[in-house]
């Protein structure tokens, strides 16, 4: 591919993993934000060029492609973009031919995308897999670039339910798999029915969709691709934690399955996969276990307390903007912990966690924690004491960080 100027419109998460990926591939970026307050100092490139606070037109329309960020995507800048064929995707076209799988949902689309790659490349097939940048991806923009410099058979896209609308233009989505609609990004979605309706208007077109047939509000979207499939919770041989896999492992075998892959082979490889970094896992001490992976909302958290009984919780608290990841804190109370210990996830609103867990008549003990260190030393001093610990929530930087060493810990204790 040869190297062009590129602009990138909108500089949150997806943003900058585009401008990185951009400059890696060797083109030259011109950034812009309407806000003045974006931490780029992990961008600093000779190539870059930045506007904070303004996108300069004359600087977008010399580009040779525009990136837009999907927060962008129903704005009139980002319509004049699309009309004009400057949008990348409409530029760098090779994405376009592969067979791409797409998987959305609310919980387990990570998951489901590593088992799923990890059942085709074993089965000799060249996969592509990335996508959704607030999901562990380096971004849809990565996958574009990577089509057009190598060959694949296969390209497995995660794409966040916040961008729908904007992946199924990007992308030619030969087979969707939805895991869950559940209760998240709901200061986007408002409700869950327009989630569903959401999700009904992505798969319309698409020549398969596989759903959750345990989920009621996909079986209500059975009719809205041109061939649907429903997966069920099929228990099998797993390494991994959790009924919740069990279903992310049901989904991706379908698919495997759907694409020409014998059903004892997917077994197979399901049975030898490993979780993925940062995932809900469990950690054996010598008379306990601490629980630990990214649950950062409702559902993810329920599903895990579903699992076991909890005796003490360690939450990481969500910004205080994000009024509806406060409900996980509902799902603590249910579950009925002796401790529960609040630390600062994506931001310190611990205090707000405490009130809100006395308002929901949590009558156990509450611990607030100051900084993130402190969490593996009370939970290494909770094993002494109870049987089962849980550390999840918001923040999964920090999260995934704890569960390294407390691994690291284990490891070491169970070895001597």
């Amino acid at each position: 591919m040869d190297k062009i100027n590129i602009a990138v419109l909108g500089l949150g998460t997806e943003g900058k993993h585009a401008v990185k990926s951009l400059l890696d591939y060797g083109n030259h970026v011109y950034g812009s934000d309407l806000n003045n307050d974006i931490n780029l100092s992990e961008l600093g490139h000779e190539d870059l060029d930045i506007d904070l606070g303004m996108h300069n037109i004359a600087k977008i329309n010399s580009a040779d492609a525009v990136v837009l960020s999907p927060g962008l995507w129903h704005t009139n800048i980002a319509k004049s973009i699309i009309k004009e064929n400057k949008l990348l995707s409409d530029v760098i076209t090779a994405h376009r031919s592969i067979f791409t799988i797409a998987v959305t949902g609310t919980n387990g689309k990570t998951t489901t995308c590593y088992m799923l790659n990890d059942i085709l490349e074993k089965s000799g097939l060249n996969v592509l897999l990335g996508g959704n940048a607030g999901g562990g991806f380096d971004g849809y923009t990565k996958l574009i670039l990577e089509a057009s410099e190598n060959k694949y058979d296969v390209m497995i896209v995660e794409v966040c339910d916040m961008t729908l609308d904007y992946a199924s233009y990007i992308f030619n989505i030969d087979m969707v798999i939805v895991t869950n609609i559940g209760y998240d990004h709901m200061g986007y979605h408002v409700s869950l029915e327009n989630y569903r309706k959401s999700v009904c208007k992505f798969l319309k077109g698409k020549k398969q969709a596989i759903l959750n047939g345990n989920d009621s509000l996909l079986i209500k979207c059975v009719n809205c691709a041109h061939k649907t499939f429903l997966f069920d919770l099929n228990h099998r041989k797993l390494k991994l934690f959790g009924e919740f896999n069990q279903e992310n492992a049901s989904g991706a075998f379908k698919a495997a399955e759907l694409l020409g892959i014998s059903p004892k082979f997917i077994n197979k490889v399901l049975s030898n996969f490993n979780s993925v970094k940062g995932r809900t896992i469990s950690i054996n001490f010598i008379n306990s276990k601490i629980i630990i992976g990214k649950t950062d909302n409702h559902d993810a958290a329920a599903a895990v307390f579903n699992e076991a009984k909890m005796d003490v919780i360690i939450i990481g608290t969500p910004r205080k903007s994000e009024n509806h990841r406060y409900s996980i804190l509902k799902e603590v109370k249910v579950a009925k912990p002796d401790l529960v210990v609040l630390f600062p996830g994506l931001e310190d609103t611990t205090d707000i966690a405490k009130e809100i867990l006395k308002t929901e008549g949590y009558n156990g003990e509450i611990c607030i924690l100051d900084e993130v260190s402190q969490v593996v030393e009370l939970a290494l001093k909770c094993t002494k004491k109870y049987k089962t610990i849980f550390i999840g929530g918001n923040g999964q930087k920090k999260i995934m960080s704890i569960q390294n060493t407390l691994n690291e810990i284990s490891k070491s204790i169970n070895n001597y």
